[in-house]
This record gives structure tokens, C-alpha cells and sequence, in this order.
């Protein structure tokens, strides 16, 4: 870090990495390098450039880990999205490589870094509404449709590409579960079992009709209280409805100070990588739980009758 200034370098140049890039331009901390993926020349050389603290991966999934673990291999610390890999053979070998060297993995876990998910976390932690009974999520979009715009913006199936991120949001509040079932086929269900009454419900879909808008949210259920999150995407920032209801009273707005999550995450990663933060929250052996979560709801669904997902 030069002067207090840490470089990263940024691999990408889709809408991922132009929100990157918008987060980190509120980081005065912070000096951005941006490197395309296709001028592998260029890569390389922000590869060897020891005056490169970090590299940001704004890549598809399949391709973390061809990144990754060069850049960890040389020195670098490393953030990528959500899912970290598509296996997890490539994500354990990009999290082996971050120990070897000594370097920060960080990976987008980022409903861990949405007010409303961070709202339950601390409802959860307090007990202030008692026991979190069960939680239902879901996350819906249409990019499996042959004639989606966003067709091409996404790489894997619902189980990884749309779940990950709400099985990670399980996992943050209840723990690894006991038993999973799964069914569907594009658009799929998963009831993870914690035993004591105690579940999860997770929805992904990626074959709601092309038009309608992306939606994603949640409903905690506690012993003395409900929460019920939902967020339209359309054109920009989300709609964003969130609600309580306990006993006794009617439900009511949740009204949170929300902040720019991508903001929040990768301010994170940087205080990390200067020591002024726990690089816990967004380790990548979290991302490697959530996909094996996911990986496992792919062999239920192989199991069950039809099989596939």
C-alpha cells in the first residue's frame, strides 16, 4: 500500500464490474486499475505489479478460479462474486491457494451486507422476538425463457446462480442443516430440515415470464413475531417493502438507514485488507458452504422422480 492507498485491480467490464467500479469510487482509500479479461497481457501484468495490493474477479463463475489463483499465487488479495465456483473442487482450490499464500479470499456474500437480511441477522442473534421458527425465501426471474434479455448475463441453474445467495442467508442465521428435499425443474424448491420444528424454504426461479421484474425476498418467522421482506427490480435502485407483525399489534413498516450493499461489502474488503476489519463475514469457506448446500439440493433433485433440475 502506497501512501495508505491501496490498488486493486478490476477484471471485467460487464454491469458487475461498471458497480464495482461505482462502489470503489466512494472509497478515497482506494486507487482502481482496470484490466479487461480478454487483454490477457494486461492481466499479467497487474498480476506481477507489486504495487497491486488486490484483484477484484468480475468474471463468470465458471472462470473464478483460472484468476483467482494466479493472483492469490503472486501476492494478491482476491474478491470475487457470488457463486464463488461452480464446483467445489475449483472453490477449494482457490480457498487452499488464499491459505498458501497468506491471503485475503473474499467472495460477494452480499445479503449479509442488505439492510434488511443484517435486520434479521440481529433479531436473530438478540432474541429480542424469541426463536427463529422458519425462514421462507425466494429469488425470481425469467433468464432461463429463450427469449430473456438477461439470457446472457447469467451461467448456471437456479440451484447455484439464484440460491447460493439465500442458502448462504440460511446458513448465516440457522446453522447446516439436517436434511434437505428439493424438487422442480427451472424453477425450484428446497426445505432444509434443522430439526425441533425449525426450517427453511428456499425459491429460485429462472422461468417466471420474460416482462415481469426480477423479485426477491424473504419471511422470518419467530416465536413472537413475523418479518416479510420484498424487492422489485425494474430500472435502477430496488422497491423495497418490508414489514413486521407480533403479537398484538397489525403489521408495520421497517423503516432501515439501507446503504449501497456493494458499497458496504467491498469497503469491507478494503478495511480487511488494511487491518481494520474481521475478514470472517465474507470468507470464502462461507461461499464453500453455501455451495455445497446447493450442490447437494442438485443430487436431490437427481434423486427424486424425473430427476434433473
Amino acid at each position: 500500500m502506497k501512501h495508505g492507498r491501496i490498488r486493486i485491480g478490476l477484471l471485467g467490464a460487464g454491469t458487475m464490474a461498471r458497480t464495482h467500479a461505482a462502489a470503489y469510487a466512494t472509497l478515497p482509500d482506494v486507487e482502481l486499475v482496470h484490466a479487461p479479461a480478454r487483454d490477457e497481457a494486461r492481466v499479467r501484468a497487474l498480476f506481477e505489479d507489486v504495487g497491486i495490493d488486490a484483484i477484484d474477479i468480475c468474471l463468470p463463475s465458471a472462470i473464478h478460479a483460472r484468476f483467482a489463483i494466479p493472483a492469490l499465487e503472486r501476492g494478491k488479495h482476491v474478491f470475487c462474486e457470488t457463486p464463488m465456483a461452480l464446483d467445489l473442487t475449483a472453490a477449494r482450490a482457490m480457498r487452499d491457494a488464499a491459505r498458501n499464500a497468506d491471503r485475503l479470499l473474499q467472495v460477494g456474500l452480499l445479503m449479509r451486507s442488505v439492510a434488511g437480511y443484517r435486520y434479521i441477522k440481529d433479531l436473530t442473534e438478540s432474541g429480542v422476538h424469541g426463536h427463529l421458527l422458519s425462514l421462507s425465501t425466494w429469488r425470481l426471474g425469467s433468464y432461463l425463457r429463450s427469449n430473456a434479455p438477461d439470457r446472457k448475463a447469467h451461467y448456471s441453474d437456479p440451484t447455484t446462480e439464484l440460491m447460493t445467495f439465500d442458502l448462504d442467508f440460511a446458513n448465516w442465521l440457522m446453522g447446516n442443516p439436517t436434511r434437505i428435499a428439493a424438487a422442480g425443474r427451472g424453477d425450484v424448491s428446497a426445505l432444509l430440515d434443522y430439526g425441533k420444528g425449525r426450517h427453511a424454504t428456499i425459491t429460485a426461479s429462472g422461468l417466471m415470464p420474460v416482462g415481469a421484474p426480477f423479485t426477491a425476498g424473504f419471511r422470518a418467522l419467530f416465536e413472537d413475531g413475523c418479518f416479510e421482506l420484498q424487492q422489485i427490480f425494474e430500472n435502477g435502485p430496488p422497491r423495497v417493502t418490508f414489514t413486521a407483525a407480533a403479537s398484538g399489534s397489525p403489521p408495520r413498516p421497517v423503516v432501515l438507514d439501507s446503504g449501497n450493499p456493494y458499497e458496504i461489502e467491498l469497503r469491507r474488503f478494503v478495511d480487511c485488507i488494511a487491518g481494520r476489519a474481521d475478514p470472517q463475514l465474507l470468507d470464502a469457506e462461507r461461499a464453500i458452504e453455501a455451495l455445497t448446500l446447493s450442490l447437494e439440493i442438485q443430487r436431490a433433485l437427481s434423486a427424486a422422480p424425473g430427476g434433473g433440475s
